[in-house]
């Protein structure tokens, strides 16, 4: 927190020209503002474009007394695993204007409805957000300064936006660049597996406290348990995405964007899209030289016709031992990876088995206190990349619910192998899932049987000492397990780390039920299952 490694430093002189506030009125006559950033020499540029409700004037001040700049309060209180630099010109999350205007691209920042210096009352995540993001691309094609050519570009939020604003096809919109982005607040954030979050969540409700909202994203998280219609429409419909798109769509950001980037390169219907994965730090890995140079290819390439050093793969994938351990980074041609083998490992008394067990068997656990392993000894160098898929058969002893918290991990002897991990903790699990068991039904139409789909529209309550089946999806990872190592399941009632700042996933935290016993089974007519993804 004292000395994050971040590097902030001002552009020359005369290097880049500064327009703010411009004013931007959208089609219900509310007007919005942005900050404009050109190259020194006059002309027409393609534009670069983020919109976000942080406030496009909160970026890093020159400080007074002391040398250097001041930077934001995120890069202290979330951990930076590896450097991270950007100009003083550069918002939160946001492109970095000094760089992207010598490189011959104008930039502009904007904030959104009832954000920063724009007028109205925003909703987040809202189609009226969509809309005037459309509008804002559509102004910026019709400046004197701009070639007509828009694309955007932007983390976590300022990726969000793009979703909705591309479905709508703005006719001056030639590429996004959506850069670690949910695309489901409800499955992806607010309640994953039915869950409510009441960590992130209440962090990201103060971030929002200064904004003219008409709703509280905590607020209606707290009124809405179900996927109701309020949160379906948050949700942008992928299928009409049609411009082209570079996702990124990392490993280390389970907990947020990790499966909702993931599902919109599976479903939007772009022809051309590519997935950028890595399991690194979220801004060190944005602003760092490669994700620049892949980032600028694209756009060069869509924005004004260049040809760059290469198109980019289809899938860019980063295959790793542990947090800093790289295996390889190479090109593939697709999500899950075609010649992906879904190999079961089956719940045993003695462990994870390649077979499923001779006979019934169960383990009980207190969903407070303690939780169940189940270990699986690689018999030999195996990789693991996509999505994995949990089959549990649960019961209840003294409630009508159970919420199940699941984690893969490595471990290396008796050592625990560490991964990079949401919030920049760099101790995290190989992958994670959730699931209330209430919430268990499946939409049998979208599941695939490494990706169940869960509606989340109405509750079954579990009778005493009844059994029931249930799937719990895993988010994705790539990952090399070598010959001797283990792979270890782990079940258990409650958030898989402490709540603790400094030993837990700070701020990740979920809701707490109730004590009670909850009893996993498995037998011949009940084959409980790990569906891990073996590449051959």
């Amino acid at each position: 927190m004292i000395r994050p490694p971040v590097e902030v430093f001002s552009p020359a002189p005369g290097s880049v020209v500064v327009h703010h506030d411009v004013a931007v009125t959208t089609r219900d006559g509310t007007v919005l503002r942005v900050n404009v950033y050109l190259p020194p020499d006059d002309g027409e540029y393609p534009v670069v474009l983020c919109a976000h409700p942080y406030g496009k004037d909160n970026h890093p001040k020159k400080r007074k007394r002391l040398p250097g700049h001041s930077i934001p309060f995120q890069y202290r209180a979330l951990r930076q695993p590896t450097a991270v630099r950007f100009s003083a010109l550069t918002g939160w999350e946001a492109p970095d204007p000094a760089w992207w205007t010598a490189q011959g691209f104008a930039v502009v920042n904007c904030d959104l409805r009832g954000a920063g210096h724009s007028d109205g009352v925003g909703s987040v995540l809202s189609d009226q957000e969509g809309e005037d993001v459309y509008d804002l691309i559509e102004w910026a094609a019709a400046q004197p300064w701009s070639t007509g050519a828009v694309g955007m570009l932007g983390v976590s939020y300022l990726a969000i936006s793009q979703w909705k604003a591309a479905a709508l096809r703005p006719p001056h919109l030639r590429a996004i660049v959506p850069w670690e982005g949910f695309t489901d607040a409800y499955r992806d954030l607010m309640r994953p597996g039915g869950i409510q979050e009441e960590g992130f969540v209440r962090l990201w409700s103060r971030e929002l406290r200064n904004i003219r909202l008409t709703y509280q994203v905590g607020e209606e998280n707290a009124k809405h348990p179900l996927r109701d219609e309020f949160w379906r429409s948050l949700v942008p419909d992928l299928e009409r995405i049609e411009v082209p798109a570079l996702i990124c769509g990392s490993f280390s950001d389970n907990n947020l964007h990790s499966r909702g980037s993931v599902r919109a390169f599976e479903n939007i219907s772009s022809p051309t899209r590519h997935l950028y994965t890595h399991r690194a730090g979220k801004w060190a890995t944005f602003y760092s030289e490669e994700a620049l140079r892949t980032q600028l290819d694209f756009l060069d390439r869509h924005l004004r016709g260049g040809e760059g050093d290469a198109t980019p793969a289809r899938v860019r994938l980063e295959v790793r031992e542990s947090r800093d351990e790289v295996v390889e980074v190479r090109s593939e041609a697709g999500w899950p990876l075609e010649r992906t083998t879904w190999t079961p490992l089956y719940l045993t008394d003695d462990g994870l088995r390649a077979e499923a067990a001779p006979a019934d068997g169960s383990m009980s656990f207190d969903t407070r206190s303690s939780g169940l392993r189940f270990g699986w000894t690689v018999p030999r160098d195996v990789e693991l990349t996509g999505p994995m898929a949990l089959r549990l058969f649960v019961s209840a002893d003294s409630a009508d619910d159970v919420d199940l918290f699941v984690g893969v991990e490595k471990w290396r002897d008796d050592t625990y192998v560490p991964f990079e991990g949401s919030y920049g903790f760099g101790r995290d699990r190989v992958t994670t899932g959730w699931m209330r068991a209430s919430m268990r039904g499946v939409d049998e139409e979208r599941s695939r049987p490494f990706a169940p789909v869960h509606p989340f529209t109405e509750r079954q309550p579990l009778r005493p000492g009844e059994i029931v089946g249930v799937d719990i999806g895993l988010g994705p990872s790539a990952t090399v397990f070598r010959r001797g190592e283990q792979l270890r399941l782990v079940i258990a009632g409650r958030w898989l780390w402490p709540r603790n700042p400094l030993t837990g996933q700070f701020p990740g935290a979920y809701e707490r039920r109730s004590r009670g016993t909850a009893t996993m089974h498995w037998g011949p007519d009940r084959q409980a299952r790990l569906l891990v993804p073996v590449i051959d």
